[in-house]
Formats: structure tokens, sequence, C-alpha cells
């Protein structure tokens, strides 16, 4: 039976491919979106119209019906109108979370992606090798899967297939991962982001346990114990280099546009493979996505061949393109993890770096100070150069002691060279600034598509 879903924020990374599959299944969807209002990223919103999508204000007045279904992004507070519009009306309300979950576990066969980090390509990996092996699968990702995006569908987060497969990235640090029962539960890496180490072996742990098959990296501390906890026969190991692995990748070797490597699945022959994504992350990520669809029957030639054409996942290291001799490169990376594997994998080419990085929130600063100074600091050169805008911020109650000038302080005692700005235009003023040929400018951060914009309109004043 048709239902009425309104999904307030309907323009996030993860509402919006949740909303398409919603309405893929013959459901009517409406939304309100804050960024709509501030009239932030005007190309989406455009589309969301065009694919039949009713768009409201962010101010109660699209929720009008105790049969709608109020689809929220995280927590449920009723200072947001939409939120106190459906209490008055009685209408139901469901966390993204909660409906993903629904939709997920619903699925006779399921594959839910989890870790601190590489979430996003891993899934998208999945997915195309699925898709290419013929299986159909439904997928739901928190970035667009360049492979599917087309001129109809440049927002390729979501991949509308058949009932009986559904992939999805799983969220930790929000606590929703203890709503998923998956078929394959996947962990790529366990590490400090949002929760604390206890509250995350608890969640990764009830994951995994949940599941008929684990795929676990063994590279990880915290993934490799949890591997260790296992019967004989559920998980499936993989690693760099690791021959105790089920999975593992060797003679690694950086290309200009991505990576090859020898890769050796236990009990057969090695093979060799080519990747069109740059970095050794990329390589363990794909080890992770063969091990996942190993455990659903696909063959591993089958699955490498289809890797080789994998395409990548928008905002993930990719090249806005290069001006004057400068290159802009948009990147995600929000996390010290995250933003490790970024500048390892652009220092495996020469080049300055100067890197942008706007922090997602005053709460991460805060959280993983430390971790941010020593990252930065550990892994720049000494020509390279931090920029830090403050962090985005929306508003409210949040704890704003720790800013960005006390990680760029940090890094600069370490002896790099760091600077914190008012705001990011003032940034991609100082890197214009201070731009040469033969620099690489990296835009970092999460939760805000107003990045990659920024990164387009940097590139064109060079």
């Amino acid at each position: 039976m048709n239902k009425d879903y309104f999904f307030c924020g309907v323009g996030g990374s993860g509402m919006l491919p949740l909303a398409m599959i919603v309405q893929a299944q013959g459901n009517r969807i409406a939304g309100s979106d804050r960024a709509l209002d501030q009239g932030r990223t005007p190309d989406k919103f455009d589309w969301l119209r065009a694919h039949g999508v009713a768009l409201h204000p962010q101010d109660g007045s699209g929720v009008a019906s105790p049969d709608q279904i109020v689809v929220a992004t995280g927590a449920v507070e009723d200072t947001v109108p939409d939120i106190g519009a459906a209490n008055r009306v009685g209408a139901t309300i469901k966390t993204r979370p909660q409906l993903l979950s629904e939709l997920f576990n619903a699925a006779p066969t399921s594959i839910g992606v989890a870790g601190t980090s590489g979430k996003s390509t891993i899934t998208g990996m999945v997915a195309w090798i699925l898709d290419q092996a013929g299986r159909q699968p439904t997928v739901v990702n928190g970035a667009v899967m360049k492979n599917f995006a087309d001129a109809d569908h440049p927002f390729a987060s979501a991949l509308v297939g058949g009932p009986d497969l559904f992939v999805a990235e799983v969220d930790e640090s929000d606590g929703s991962i203890a709503r998923y029962d998956p078929t394959v539960a996947v962990v790529s890496n366990i590490s400090l982001d949002h929760k604390s180490m206890e509250e995350l072996r608890d969640l990764f742990g009830g994951f995994v346990a949940r599941a008929t098959t684990a795929v676990l990296n063994l590279d990880n501390p915290e993934t490799a114990a949890l591997a260790q906890t296992l019967p004989t026969g559920k998980a499936i190991t993989f690693a760099l280099g690791e021959e105790e692995a089920d999975l593992s990748a060797h003679d690694l070797n950086p290309l200009p546009t991505g990576m090859s490597f020898e890769l050796r699945v236990r009990g057969e022959a090695p093979r060799p493979v080519v990747l069109n994504v740059p970095g050794a992350h990329n390589v363990a990520n794909a080890l992770a996505a063969l091990g996942a669809v190993k455990a659903l029957g696909v063959s591993v030639d089958d699955a490498v061949a289809a890797l080789t054409s994998f395409a990548g996942i928008r905002r993930r290291l990719e090249v806005v393109g290069t001006q004057n001799g400068v290159t802009v490169i948009d990147d995600f990376a929000h996390n010290p993890d995250k933003i490790a594997a970024t500048l390892k994998t652009l220092h495996a080419f020469d080049g300055r770096l100067l890197i942008l990085f706007q922090p997602h929130g005053f709460g991460p600063l805060k959280l993983m100070r430390a971790e941010f100074i020593e990252g930065f600091a550990g892994l720049m050169r000494e020509h390279d150069v931090l920029l830090m805008p403050e962090p985005v911020y929306y508003g409210g109650t949040t704890d704003r002691s720790v800013g960005s000038e006390d990680i760029a302080a940090g890094v600069r005692a370490e002896g790099r060279q760091a600077e914190a700005l008012a705001t990011r235009a003032d940034c991609g003023d100082r890197i214009v600034e201070i731009a040469q040929p033969g620099d690489r400018v990296v835009v970092m951060g999460a939760r805000d598509d107003s990045l990659s914009s920024f990164a387009a309109e940097l590139l064109a004043r060079f």
C-alpha cells in the first residue's frame, strides 16, 4: 500500500538515497531541507523536484496529516518545526537509521558495511561488483558512486535494484549499527572517531555476532581482536601483506591514477589486480569488498574484473582539475584516520600540499584534538601548509572551547606550517596568494555539500 513519507533534511547525503529507494517501492515522497531554505546546492533540489519529490520550507508547513511518516536525520527534537508539526497532527516519526534498518532487515540477503573509515568506498565497490555480476542489488550509500552517476542520476548515492539483496553503509557514530541484522557484516577498521573505544567494541561486536559471515581486517588491532572471538568458519579475513589472512595484497605499487598489487586468496593462485583509485587504503577497501561478495558466492575472477572498472566515490580524493600548474583535489577526509590515508596517498608523488581542512564540528575537535595535531604534524612535509577555517556551526548548545586555532597552534609547535583563519573564504584567498605551479590544493571536510562548489571555484582562480 502506498504511503506518504516526509523527509526532514531530504537533500542530505544519507537521506536522499533512502528517499529514492522508498519512492521506488511505490510510496509518495515530500521533504524539506535547511540548505534549500538557505539557497545552497540548488541543482540538487531542482533534481529532486524533477523526480517527483514535493519540497517545502523547513517550517512545519509540509507536515499536515496523521497519515504521513516523518523521517528525521538523527536527533528527533521538537525544536525542529517539522517534528513539532508531526507531534501536533499525530504523524508517525521515524529516524533515518530506524527506516533504513527496517528496509535492510526485510531483505532475505544483506551486506552491512561498517567501520571508522572506508565505508562508502567499500559499499560502492560491493555495489559495482554485484551489479556487474547480475545480482541486482539495492544499495544505500553515504556518497555518490561514480559508476552509477549519469546525466539523469547525478546524485547516485543509491541504487534501486531488486528486493532480495540489500547493501548499506552502516553508521556507528549514532549507535544505530545496533539495529542491523546483516547476512554479511563488513568491518573495515575500528578507531576513535565519535564514541569511546569501549562503546565501539560493544557496537561492532554485536554487529558481527548477529551476522552469518563477518569480513574483518587483520591489519587493524581492534578488528583483528574481533576475529579472534568468532567461531571457525564465520570470519573472512583480509590484510595487506599478511599471509595468514584469507585475502591478502602484496607488492603494492602506486600508479598515477591508481594502484597495482598481487592478490592472494587462500588456496588459489595469485592474481594481478589494477585499481583506478589511488592509495594503499583503497587496496584494503578492495580486499574488504572481495571478501563480502565472496561470502555470497561471486567468483573472485568476476569480482576482480569488476574492480578494475570501479570509478571511485565522489569527494574521495577526487581531482577537480589542474590550472596553471596547480591541481585542486576534493576530499571527504575529516577524522585522523581518513586524513592520514589522504596525506600518505598524495605524498607518494612529488609536490607541495596546500591543505584546507574545514572541521565538521566543534565536538570532534575537542574529542580528537591530540590526534588531529599528531596526524597533521606527523604526515605533513616541511613545505606543506595547513589552513583551517572555524568548524561548521549551525547553532545550538555545542561546546565551542576548542577551535581551529588550537589545532593549528599545535601543528606549528611541532614544526609544520599551519594557519587558522576566520572563514573558508579567507582560507581560499590565502591559498590563491601562496599557490605556485606544481602545488596540489586539497579541500578536506565532511557534512557540507558546498565544499565541492568551493573547490571548483578555487580552481577557476588559478
